[in-house]
């Protein structure tokens, strides 16, 4: 039955989530929409088995910021804009993956989606996080709350993100899979909004 009352968390939650929050998106909008750029930023991920989808999130960088620079994002890094910084340290820019949620593209609890050339890269056995929807958050997300403070000062983050972080992440996302359950997942919502919050 864990499928099913997770699947029913996720959807009562978000609808509850995105209803409760509207005045805050609205507030982020305007502060984002400030340099004119587009408020969303759509990055493409893999989900479920493999199948890429389209993860919604805040713009936190300067518009085209994917053609200044890699993937991973150190705290210095210059794209960053100044309500940026702001919804980076505060998680808020992870909110509009509600949307995700809701959509079953991803759940609340799961192991957070990759880009595709880091997908490319897993081991056949890091591929098993693959075989559950990814997540807004899981134990890597409460073990590394600011990824940003690892990579600060790198000169190459994404290669510093696969050698220093992802190894760590792997290893918790795969206990994740074959250990998850619907106390694990609600624990572990507790546990991102304490950390958040400290």
């Amino acid at each position: 039955m864990y499928p099913f009352f997770k699947r029913l968390f996720d959807v009562l939650a978000s609808l509850l989530a995105l209803v409760m929050l509207c005045p805050v998106w609205a507030v982020i909008t305007v502060l984002i929409k400030k340099d004119g750029g587009p408020v969303i930023y759509k990055a493409r991920r893999v989900g479920l088995n493999g199948k890429p989808f389209i993860m919604w999130k805040f713009r936190t960088m300067v518009v085209n910021a994917d053609q200044l620079g890699g993937s991973s994002t150190p705290d210095d890094d210059a794209r960053i804009t100044d309500i940026g910084r702001f919804l980076r340290r505060t998680k808020l820019d992870e909110f509009p993956q509600l949307v995700n949620v809701l959509k079953g593209e991803m759940s609340f609890v799961g192991p957070r989606p990759q880009i595709q050339w880091a997908v490319d890269l897993y081991t056949l056995e890091e591929r098993q996080v693959l075989s559950v929807r990814p997540g807004m958050t899981d134990s890597a997300s409460v073990r590394f709350p600011s990824e940003g403070k690892i990579l600060k000062g790198s000169k190459d983050p994404d290669g510093d993100y696969m050698k220093l972080i992802h190894p760590h992440k792997m290893r918790l996302s795969l206990e994740y899979v074959l250990n998850r359950s619907m106390l694990l997942d609600l624990k572990l919502i507790f546990q991102t909004v304490w950390t958040i919050l400290k």
